[in-house]
Order: structure tokens, then sequence, then C-alpha cells
């Protein structure tokens, strides 16, 4: 899979994943404000050049925030989502963050899982934060320490 950087261009594509893989998705509006406000944001295409994946990363001073992270449901299950995740902690290391901070829904337990195997822990609970089928839903705070993890593979 290779990385690019996500454009305009790529809107449709992009929303399309969104709402195929999301019960509650960003809208088109969303992200054009992350393009807007000039955080990274990347599309991750197979050979014949389609969009699989996507991720959008905020730096807020010495933190990298992961504000969206997603597979297409055909390619799931196969890594992308590790390569993904990979490709962000590379890029939060190569602009010296010290931590990377992201939400998950707490009903989405394989992202938590991958974001565990990855080296997040959990920091806190937001209470309500997502919109919900049965009203609001908890996300819990996930933080991956750079700084740590840097002592870990030093030694």
């Amino acid at each position: 899979m290779k990385s690019r950087k996500m454009y305009q261009s790529d809107m449709a594509d992009v929303v399309n994943i969104e709402q195929s893989a999301n019960q509650f998705p960003w809208s088109q509006k969303n992200f054009e404000g992350c393009l807007k406000s000039k955080h990274r944001a990347w599309v991750f295409v197979d050979d014949a050049k389609e969009i699989q994946a996507y991720a959008i990363v905020q730096k807020v001073v010495d933190e990298a925030h992961l504000l969206n992270i997603c597979v297409k449901p055909s390619a799931q299950k196969q890594g992308l989502g590790r390569e993904v995740l990979n490709h962000i902690i590379d890029y939060a290391n190569s602009i010296s963050s010290v931590l990377i901070v992201l939400e998950v829904r707490s009903s989405n337990t394989r992202a938590q899982q991958l974001y565990i195997s990855a080296g997040f822990n959990e920091m806190s609970v937001r209470k309500n934060y997502y919109p919900g089928k049965d009203g609001r839903e908890d996300a819990i705070l996930m933080g991956l320490d750079l700084d740590l993890m840097s002592l870990f593979s030093d030694s």
C-alpha cells in the first residue's frame, strides 16, 4: 500500500468509505475543514490507485491528535489498519511529538485492541462524547507516549 497526501479531489471516495464503514460518519464538510486547516491527511492506495484507507492528524504543540483513521470495509482484517497506524506513529516521531492521542468509541473494541497492541494506553473516558443509536456513547481517550516508547526501543 502506498500513502500520499489527501486532496480535495479525493473527497467523493473518502466520504464513500467513511459512510460505508461508520454508523455515524463524518460529513464531507468535516473532511474539507481538516484540509482547509492544513491538518496532515493521507490516503492509502492499492496498486490500482484506489483508496483503501485514510488518516487525518492534527499537530497540537508537541502532540499528534489522531482525528480520523478508517479502512474500507472490503480491505479490513488484512493488516492495513496496523500499516496506517504505523505510518501515523512514524509521522509523529518525525515531527518530534511526545504523545499521540485519540478518542475511540467504547463499543469499538476491535479498534481499541489495535491501539493497545501498538502500545496505546487508556487515559480517561469522555462521557456521552459520540452520538449513538440509543442516545450518546462514551469515548475512550487513548495515548501513546512516544518518549517512553523510544526509551524501550533504544535498549
